[in-house]
């Protein structure tokens, strides 16, 4: 008996591409920041990356800003909102969410530098600013203060996020801050009184301490601060 022989293929065959969508656009750029770093996520590497041209993906994404955007509001995601529904004082139950935001963008550095000018409007993004605006709310925080109040929270916490991501690359900080903290316990008390009175405090506490407190020092400041008239 012949030997069965196989049909002939075309090498151009291949398995089909699964279709673009604006979900696995930002899984895949998700994916490449953890693994290549935000700069690396630009709209060229990306569609390299989904096989596809950078043309494709301009129906979706509007360039690389939007993109980074489009990333941000993923990973807002994974802020714990569950105090805002918790019993117990409305300023320590903000602070936590708030510390919660913070922490994830802690964990992504790159994308904290990112995230100063990023504007995420999806409902992950909404749900941090729903949350923050219902605690301050809760604590009779004046409308107008509570709707300035809410961007500058998050001022604060992206801030802290990105200067913290730049230290946390620098080889040299952890020597810069001994070196700050040997110069301020070294301070003459004839030409800096305050300084040396205060050398130990200004370095004092953990950073999660220190950052609790900036968080509630800026809410209880929306809370007394009134707006100026327009």
């Amino acid at each position: 008996m012949a030997p069965r022989t196989r049909a002939p293929r075309s090498r151009r065959e291949r398995p089909a591409k699964p279709a673009l969508t604006y979900e696995g656009i930002v899984a895949t750029a998700v994916r490449l920041m953890e693994d290549e770093g935000l700069r690396r996520v630009t709209m060229r590497r990306l569609a390299q990356e989904l096989d596809t041209g950078p043309a494709s993906l301009y129906v979706y994404v509007a360039n690389t800003a939007e993109l980074h955007a489009a990333i941000l509001e993923e990973l807002l995601g994974a802020v714990d909102l569950t105090p805002a529904a918790a019993r117990g004082d409305w300023r320590d139950r903000l602070a936590a969410v708030l510390g919660s935001y913070t922490r994830v963008l802690f964990q992504h550095p790159d994308l904290a530098h990112s995230a100063l000018v990023a504007r995420p409007s999806g409902p992950n993004y909404l749900a941090l600013v729903e949350a923050i605006l219902a605690l301050l709310h809760e604590g009779d925080v004046p409308d107008g203060q509570a709707a300035w109040g809410v961007d500058v929270l998050l001022q604060v916490a992206t801030a802290t996020a990105a200067e913290q991501s730049v230290r946390d690359r620098d080889a040299a900080a952890e020597d810069e801050h001994l070196a700050l903290i040997a110069a301020l316990r070294a301070v003459s008390a004839e030409t800096h009184p305050r300084i040396a009175a205060l050398a130990d405090d200004l370095v004092s506490g953990t950073p999660e301490q220190r950052l609790t407190w900036i968080f509630r020092a800026v809410i209880n400041g929306a809370r007394a601060t009134p707006r100026t008239a327009d």
